[in-house]
């Protein structure tokens, strides 16, 4: 086979074999095929798509076209993937809570991308701690800590990587067939024998309607199955921030207030049930979801989670005592001002996408590749939809480097805000479960 009579039969209309993309995806991985090559195949992708006996090819091709993990572990090894969104910091509650219920999670996480913030920023927010693990590391982790929130390594589905980098400057990135082959080759990598997905829906999401949510939840459950990976998916709201704090260390702050019961987010509380009774269910450590959300409940009530991502955090190199001592190992900004309200009445639209900008202009995420994130940086108490609100009342609290930094985020989130004169409902945070 070579690139170019793949390429050829994409533009005749023909979908190439699983033979075909099995080839392609291990040319990439080798650098057999060119850039030009490369960026063909992801706009006919996005042009054609793969279909769906070409879209679980494609994802195992780019999953063995570089290292796949295997386990020899006393527990399910699972795992849960969000498609990301604002103030999504569920895996921080959700990986130490399934540990204290006896799975073994070895996530493999990724940064910000665009307006949505990256585990692995928010995480690194701790002081000392590192994420880049080799994989003798990651295995003495999982043996000991149970889970483990990590950067993937060079050997990891290395056809990714470069297909990753392409679609971004190609303009592909909303295909769902090469959405989902990212994802899974991933996860599917890392030897999971179960993946539950947040596929989130809204304002702050990548996916704005229900049914492009519900295309991409049913492409990544299918293709996953397929794959021989147990998987669910349920779509999340995300029309509004899912936590009260957008920015790396202030969603970790939020996180511990959870974790340790000092001040707990319901929508985290909640979501981080559902997404792991799923995962408990699809494990076979519960006799069904409900079973699965109750453990998860009672691992988050008992402080069990909380001491699991102690010694999570403490085996990657951040603080030994930082449970306990939270308040005082987190950096914080030194400008913090109030976002008042413009008028009277309540807030009925947040525009989430604008939000995650404001932040990354803050400096919370990334202008450019090479970006340094500060830590300290974003917006926190985020009033939410459905709430009345007063002219000059706080929309929630600006944390910035400079002034005029904190001028110009004060300026965004005010737009972001739609402020009317009567209440709607409030969406559910679960809209819909796929399996």
């Amino acid at each position: 086979m070579d690139a170019r009579a793949i390429l050829e039969g994409f533009r005749m209309g023909r979908l190439p074999s699983a033979d075909a993309l099995v080839w392609f995806a291990r040319a990439l991985a080798s650098g057999e095929v060119t850039d030009a090559q490369a960026g063909a195949f992801v706009m006919a992708v996005c042009w054609r798509g793969v279909g769906d006996a070409g879209r679980v090819a494609l994802t195992r091709a780019m999953r063995d076209s570089g290292r796949v993990l295997e386990w020899d572990l006393p527990g399910p090894v699972i795992d849960k993937h969000s498609t990301g969104g604002i103030g999504d910091c569920i895996s921080l509650l959700l990986a130490p809570a399934l540990a204290a219920c006896g799975a073994y999670v070895p996530m493999i996480s990724g940064r910000g991308l665009g307006h949505t913030g990256g585990t692995l920023d928010k995480l690194e927010s701790i002081p000392g701690l590192r994420t880049g693990l080799t994989e003798d590391q990651l295995r003495v982790q999982l043996a000991g800590c149970r889970c483990a929130i990590v950067s993937a390594t060079a050997e990891i589905a290395p056809a990714d990587r470069r297909l990753y980098a392409l679609r971004d400057v190609t303009g592909t990135v909303a295909s769902i067939d090469l959405i989902t082959a990212s994802i899974l080759s991933k996860k599917l990598a890392a030897g999971l024998e179960a993946l539950v997905l947040d596929v989130k829906c809204g304002s702050g999401a990548f996916m704005k309607t229900p049914a492009e949510a519900e295309a991409l939840a049913r492409a990544l459950v299918s293709t996953a199955q397929g794959a021989g990976c147990m998987a669910s998916a349920l779509i999340t709201d995300m029309s509004q921030p899912l936590a009260t704090a957008a920015g790396n260390a202030l969603e970790v702050i939020e996180v511990m207030e959870t974790l340790t019961g000092t001040s707990i987010n319901v929508a985290l509380w909640d979501l981080t049930a559902a997404l792991g009774g799923e995962a408990l269910a699809l494990g076979g450590i519960a006799a069904d979801v409900e079973d699965g959300e109750g453990r998860i409940i009672a691992a988050l009530e008992s402080g069990a989670a909380a001491e699991w991502f102690g010694r999570m955090v403490a085996a990657q190199g951040g603080p030994a005592d930082f449970v306990e001592r939270w308040p005082d190992r987190l950096p914080s900004a030194p400008v913090m001002r109030e976002i008042p309200a413009l008028r009277d009445g309540f807030i009925t639209q947040i525009d989430g996408q604008a939000v995650g900008h404001a932040v990354v202009h803050l400096g919370g995420g990334r202008l450019r590749e090479n970006d340094r994130v500060n830590p300290s940086v974003g917006l926190s108490d985020l009033a939410g939809l459905g709430e009345e609100i007063g002219t000059g009342v706080p929309l929630g609290m600006v944390h910035a480097a400079t002034e005029d930094q904190a001028e110009a985020a004060i300026r965004a989130v005010q737009a972001a805000y739609q402020i009317g004169p009567a209440a709607l409902d409030e969406p559910p945070l679960v809209l819909k479960r796929i399996a």
